[in-house]
C-alpha cells in the first residue's frame, strides 16, 4: 500500500501579480463577511485603543441578554447622577429618569453617548468595573483575542484595547445573530430630551448599500470606523483607524469600502455533493469508488489572486474495501497564492463491496507474480 497518492488538478490559469492596495489609515481591515476571510489587513492583529469603535462590545453584550432573556428591549434602565454627569459624547440622559434599552442601544448608536453606556452598564452590572470585566468575559468566550477592556465607553485608556480583526469579528457576530436590531444601526438620527443628533458614521447616506455599524474618535488615536455594507449579495466589512480628521475618514471610509466590492471577487470551486476524483480499491467488487465534497469549497480574494488556484486530492491508498458511502477516505486540499492552504474532507461517494474469499485468494496469487513497480509518491 502507498503511502500517499495525490492527483493534481489545475482550476485556473496562471497567477497575477494582484494589484496593491494600500490605505492611509494606521491600522485597517477588509472582511468577507460570509466566509470570514480577510481581503486585506495592515495592522489588522495588532492591539489598538479603539475609542468609540468598543461601545460595539458594549451593545453586543446587551443584545445577548436580550437573546438569553435576561432582559428585553422594553426593559427600563435607571439613569443615575454618575451617568448623567459622564462628559465626552452624550445621548443627554436625564438624572432619575428611566430609558428603555431599545432607546439606550440607539443613543450608543447613533449618538456615541457615553451617559447611555453608563446607564446600561449598572444597570446591568452595578458599576462600569463590574460590567468591563463581563467584557473582558464575553471577549474571550467570543474569540476576541486581541481585546481588552477597562470601560464600556471607550475613553482613552491604555488598557482599552482591540485590535481590527476583533472589530470585524464581532461586527460579523452581531449581524448574525442579532437581525432585529439591524435597523438601529442604520439610523442617521436620533432625538432624546428634544436634541436631535446625527450618525456620524460616513458611510450612511454616502456609500451605496451601508448598513452601518459604528466611529471612533480620540486626539490620541486619530479617528476611526467599523463599516459594514451590501451590493449585489456580497457584505463586507471595513475597519479603518488612525486618521487625521474626519474628512479624511470620510474620504477613505467611501474609497477603500469601494475598494472591498471592486477589487476582491468570490468564486466557489466546489458545491457540496460534487465528485472531485476517485480512489483506487484494493480488493474490491469496483477497481475505483469516486470521492464527493460535503461542504462548499469558496474563496473570496483579490480578483487577480483567484487566477492560479490549484486542487490536490489526498488519501492513503489503495482503499482496501469494503468501503462505505460517506465514508472519510481523504482530504482536497486547496491553494491560491499567497494564501494560506485549506482543506476540506473528502467521503466516498458510493458503497464498494470486498471480493469473494476465492477472488482474493486469486488477487493474492496475482500480486504476487506481478513484479513490484516504484512508488513514485515516497
Amino acid at each position: 500500500m502507498r503511502a500517499l497518492l495525490a492527483a493534481l488538478v489545475l482550476l485556473a490559469g496562471t497567477a497575477q501579480a494582484a494589484d496593491a492596495v494600500s490605505t492611509r489609515a494606521r491600522e485597517a481591515i477588509i472582511v468577507d463577511y460570509d466566509t470570514g476571510n480577510v481581503l486585506y489587513g495592515k495592522a489588522a492583529d495588532e492591539p489598538m485603543q479603539p475609542a468609540s469603535m468598543s461601545k460595539l462590545m458594549t451593545v453586543a453584550i446587551v443584545l445577548d441578554l436580550i437573546e438569553q432573556g435576561t432582559i428585553t428591549k422594553d426593559t427600563p434602565f435607571e439613569v443615575s447622577e454618575n451617568a448623567w454627569r459622564r462628559g465626552g459624547s452624550k445621548m443627554f440622559v436625564l438624572v432619575d429618569t428611566t430609558i428603555t434599552v431599545e432607546n439606550l442601544l440607539k443613543g450608543i448608536i447613533v449618538d456615541s453617548g457615553n451617559d447611555a453606556c453608563v446607564v446600561v452598564a449598572e444597570n446591568i452590572a452595578g458599576s462600569e468595573d463590574a460590567f468591563a470585566k463581563l467584557m473582558n468575559v464575553k471577549a474571550k468566550e467570543w474569540g476576541l483575542e486581541q481585546s481588552h477592556f477597562s470601560n464600556p465607553t471607550g475613553l482613552p485608556d491604555p488598557e482599552q484595547l482591540m485590535s481590527p480583526h476583533d472589530l470585524a469579528k464581532l461586527t460579523r457576530r452581531i449581524w448574525e445573530r442579532y437581525p432585529d436590531y439591524h435597523y438601529i444601526f442604520g439610523l442617521q438620527e436620533f432625538t432624546w430630551s428634544k436634541i436631535k443628533q446625527t450618525n456620524r458614521n460616513p458611510l450612511l447616506g454616502m456609500f451605496d448599500g451601508a448598513l452601518g455599524m459604528k466611529t471612533g474618535h480620540t486626539e490620541e488615536t486619530g479617528y476611526g470606523v467599523v463599516g459594514l455594507a451590501e451590493r449585489d449579495g456580497k457584505k463586507r466589512i471595513l475597519v479603518l483607524h488612525g486618521l487625521e480628521s474626519e474628512a479624511a475618514r470620510r474620504r477613505e471610509a467611501d474609497r477603500m469600502m469601494t475598494i472591498a466590492f471592486t477589487e476582491y471577487d468570490t468564486r466557489t470551486f466546489f458545491e457540496p455533493g460534487d465528485v472531485v476524483g476517485e480512489a483506487e480499491v484494493f480488493a474490491g467488487r469496483e477497481e475505483t469508488v469516486p470521492l464527493m465534497l460535503e461542504a462548499e469549497a469558496r474563496f473570496t480574494l483579490h480578483r487577480h489572486s483567484l487566477d492560479g488556484a490549484e486542487a490536490t486530492l489526498v488519501y492513503q491508498g489503495p482503499i482496501p474495501a469494503p468501503v462505505k458511502k460517506g465514508e472519510e477516505v481523504g482530504v482536497l486540499k486547496l491553494s491560491m497564492p499567497d494564501e494560506p492552504e485549506r482543506e476540506y474532507p473528502v467521503y466516498a461517494a458510493k458503497s464498494v463491496k470486498a471480493l469473494s474469499a476465492w477472488s482474493k485468494v486469486g488477487l493474492g496469487l496475482q500480486a504476487l507474480l506481478t513484479p513490484p513497480e516504484p512508488d513514485a509518491f515516497e
